[in-house]
């Protein structure tokens, strides 16, 4: 269970070697075509509609992979954890139902509000904060980015948040709005180390996260299934925080930060003699490599949105968590 190891879908990874440190945006201006070097200058991510198509397109690409069950219809269109994350419900679902799924309902994404900011350098992204037909009251955080000119826009992050908990960002004139170092001192915790930090917080406890559903009630929780008779439960929690899995943060209004970040989990369950392991769904089993005998280890990935304030404690406001592979022994 180290740390080097990641889930199984990294793409982009790959891609950084091969984005050029010239690549260009261009641009008009009244005197004719002029070159601006993307990598240096301070420019928007995206165009509102430019966003707007992203936002149309990946749904269109999520919903033929969920109807069919199958991860390579909405590959160009998802990376990073949330790319873990669908993959494998994919891969599950096609191994439990390789007609499709029966239980097919279109996703629909309305009351998109973009929120892009100017920054120079790749990645770009934005965020899109949306309604949909699914998960209740809540709203959707989706957060887009690409690594070139040429590339398609692919969805990194899927959180839910509650109706009114969405901050306030701060904008330019222009509406634009400003992307937080990873590095940035000037909020509690900077948003590099906050995989980190929450890994070592469900391990440990301690004060850098205020209590709430995924943080103190969450620790409270696994505490109480790692007793039950019987059964012993064990949890492993690691950072995951590098090339797909990085963090991106937005400045809020009142000087701290949205940040969106990922974990990994690992849950493992062993019996004791004499006693098995709780058979586990059809889900978990198409995911799962080996004999269960005495031992299930299940791998998760986390993507988390938290409020990260200039002074005080982190708010984790939303958690989307997917197995992505199990091990019986």
């Amino acid at each position: 269970m180290s740390q080097d190891r990641g889930p199984r879908r990294p793409r982009r990874l790959e891609k950084y070697a091969l984005i050029s440190a010239s690549a260009t945006a261009l641009s008009l201006t009244a005197s004719g075509c002029v070159v601006v070097h993307g990598e240096r200058e301070v420019l928007p991510s995206a165009t509102r509609a430019e966003a707007a198509k992203a936002l149309e397109q990946f749904t269109t690409a999520y919903n033929a992979a969920d109807k069919a069950y199958d991860a390579s219809l909405d590959a160009d269109h998802t990376t990073g954890a949330l790319a873990a994350i669908d993959s494998a419900r994919l891969k599950a679902g096609a191994a439990n139902h390789p007609d499709g799924n029966p239980a097919h309902e279109p996703l629909e994404l309305t009351d998109a509000k973009f929120t892009i900011p100017k920054k120079a350098g790749w990645p770009r992204w934005f965020v899109a904060d949306t309604k949909a037909n699914k998960g209740g009251t809540a709203r959707w955080l989706l957060v887009f980015t690409r690594d070139g000119l040429d590339e398609t826009w692919e969805a990194a992050y899927l959180t839910l948040v509650a109706p009114g908990k969405v901050p306030e960002f701060k904008t330019d004139q222009d509406g634009w709005a400003e992307a937080v170092p990873a590095n940035a001192t000037d909020v509690s915790v900077p948003p590099a180390d906050l995989s980190k930090d929450y890994a070592t917080y469900l391990q440990d406890g301690g004060k850098t996260f205020a209590d709430g559903v995924h943080t103190s009630s969450w620790r409270a929780l696994r505490e109480k299934r790692s007793t039950r008779p019987g059964l012993v439960t064990q949890y492993i929690d690691e950072p995951l925080a590098n090339g797909d899995y990085a963090p991106l943060a937005l400045r809020t209004e009142d000087g701290g930060a949205l940040v969106f970040f990922t974990s990994r989990h690992f849950e493992k369950q062993t019996a004791a003699r004499g006693a098995s392991v709780p058979t586990p769904n059809k889900d978990v089993l198409a995911l799962t490599d080996g004999e269960i005998k005495q031992s299930l280890t299940m791998e998760f990935v986390s993507n988390e949105v938290a409020l990260d304030p200039a002074d005080g404690q982190v708010s984790v406001l939303g958690r989307v968590q997917g197995l992505t592979s199990g091990k019986g022994e």
